[in-house]
């Protein structure tokens, strides 16, 4: 992320809006679930806006404010300016920027998550180091959202006609690059019509805003063409569900931080520190990096998404994986996270992430033997004997460890921290009410 005075990004803004003839400007944020919010204001408001923010009414929004409290501040971040590729050309242009939320007297507002990850990285950068993330977001193309009705029957990584998409996420992949994020892959997923296109790594906070841009240009480019997209972790009975598998590291200036080259894995103390910082926590910051009831469908064994509490190289029934290491790629020394889903708030899961890692570093925690045989085929008392836990099986189950967590708290705050799990608690009850259509399949012919 190129970083301007605040003076030089004005300036620079001012100049692409009158270069570029903007006069639309969308200001975008989210609340604590990592939904999407936006208001425009027009050019002629542009100059006002970059100085002393934009006042807007936080009381609807999810976590933000009380009525009583509601007054808010919108204030635009200069370095995440981008001009939107779907304006029509006959139009006049209209660009987009991710926002900081504040209180009327300019300080952050303790329920933004863009300010929470702000906070994380502090911490991280207190100590010495840069957070670096590269998440594999996979999704679903529907016919409609109406229903689950596939566009094609392909699978990993097929180029038939059967893949449907390809057009989709050819498009896709050229909007993203026209909005400064970089692409590495893009490419079909294991079941049908799941596709996955994997942006380029980078720092935390930009990866934070490329996730939230990302979601919205694949649901984009599909309703353009016709069909939907959809992020939900666990859309179909039977098949695989998306995951957002998380590759992370720390970086100290240019030299990355979790490599040793004298190491049989080429991992650094450091790196082996964090990856036992995840594995204890895993199960409390689950809630947040799988924040939905939905969440819980695809954590079961059998879909190639994590249930166990393990970490390995090669095999990816594990929790945490590490890429296996290429000479002269130092700095791609990396572990994957490969629990959350697509549909978690990239600013607080990243967070939490960080967080746990953290910990691990700075409490000297030691990592565990890896496990390198397939979990899923252990029995449970083979699992019990080597000491390997599980996630949480369901949202209250992970709500419940979450609500317990000093860390959580600590990196989400207290305000955020107390919305989220009131929201959650929220979720599960009037989940847990409903009476589903397969209750009424099972039980209403023979009771």
């Amino acid at each position: 992320m190129t970083t301007r005075s605040k003076a030089e990004g004005k300036e620079y803004i001012l100049k692409m809006a009158k270069e570029h003839d903007v006069k639309f400007i969308w200001l975008w944020f989210t609340d604590i679930l990592g939904i999407l919010k936006s208001f425009a204001i027009t050019v002629e408001e542009l100059e006002g806006a970059l100085e002393e923010g934009m006042g807007f009414d936080g009381s609807s929004i999810e976590g933000f404010a009380r009525i009583d409290e509601s007054d808010m501040v919108a204030m635009p971040d200069p370095d995440t300016w981008q001009l939107l590729p779907w304006t029509p050309p006959e139009h006049r242009a209209t660009a987009r920027m991710f926002c900081d939320i504040l209180r009327p007297g300019g300080e952050p507002f303790e329920g933004d998550p863009r300010y929470i990850l702000k906070r994380n990285l502090k911490k991280a950068a207190d100590l010495g180091y840069t957070f670096y993330v590269g998440p594999e977001l996979e999704y679903f193309y529907f016919k409609d959202a109406n229903g689950t009705e596939f566009l094609d029957h392909g699978g990993y990584f097929d180029l038939t006609t059967h893949d449907a998409a390809i057009e989709l996420r050819r498009d896709t992949v050229i909007q993203l690059e026209k909005l400064g994020i970089g692409v590495e892959y893009s490419h079909h997923e294991v079941a049908n019509s799941q596709h996955e296109i994997d942006m380029r790594y980078t720092d935390a906070l930009t990866m934070a805003d490329s996730v939230m841009t990302y979601r919205l240009v694949v649901k984009e480019v599909a309703m353009k063409n016709g069909v939907y997209a959809t992020f939900m972790p666990k859309p179909v009975f039977g098949i695989n569900g998306s995951g957002m598998h998380v590759h992370q590291s720390l970086f100290k200036g240019e030299r990355n931080a979790f490599f040793d080259a004298k190491d049989s894995y080429h991992l650094s103390k450091d790196a082996k520190c964090y990856i036992a910082g995840l594995l204890k926590y895993a199960p409390e910051i689950t809630a947040v990096c799988n924040q939905w009831v939905n969440s819980y469908k695809r954590l079961v064994p059998g879909y190639e998404a994590p249930v166990y509490l393990s970490w390995a190289r090669r095999n990816r029934s594990d929790l945490i994986r590490v890429p296996e290491y290429r000479p002269g790629r130092e700095k791609a020394t990396r572990i994957e996270f490969r629990s959350p889903d697509p549909a978690a708030n990239p600013y607080l899961c990243f967070s939490v992430m960080l967080a746990a890692g953290l910990d691990g570093i700075k409490n000297n925690l030691q990592i565990p033997a890896p496990i390198e045989e397939n979990v899923y085929e252990m029995t449970a008392e083979e699992r019990k004997e080597r000491n390997i836990g599980m996630l949480p099986g369901s949202l209250t189950e992970a709500i419940q460890l979450t609500e317990a967590s000093t860390l959580v708290r600590e990196a989400l705050g207290d305000h955020l921290f107390d919305s989220f799990i009131e929201n959650k608690k929220r979720e599960w009850h009037e989940y847990r009410t409903q009476v589903t259509e397969y209750e009424l399949k099972n039980y209403l012919p023979i009771m």
